[in-house]
């Protein structure tokens, strides 16, 4: 559903997404058209001090200390 027929305050954010892989996909589908995005590498980063997910999209995402997903910036 394109973004314009989305009412005000409805648009979900990534920090609202459920804290598991399976809604995280689903969302990065959703955010994407469709296009299906998948993981290409989970690994613990002794850097950020957690998981983090490269996905399929290019962009690496994680956890935060209130499982929260964010996007990390410098992988």
């Amino acid at each position: 559903m394109s973004s314009a027929f989305v009412k005000e305050g409805e648009a979900r954010h990534l920090k609202d997404v459920a804290p598991n892989l399976g809604a995280l996909l689903f969302f990065l589908r959703v955010e994407n058209n469709g296009t299906i995005i998948r993981e290409e590498r989970i690994y613990f980063s002794q850097k950020h001090g957690r998981d983090v997910y490269e996905m399929s999209d290019g962009l690496a995402y994680a956890l935060d200390n209130e499982n929260h997903w964010y996007i990390i910036l410098d992988i």
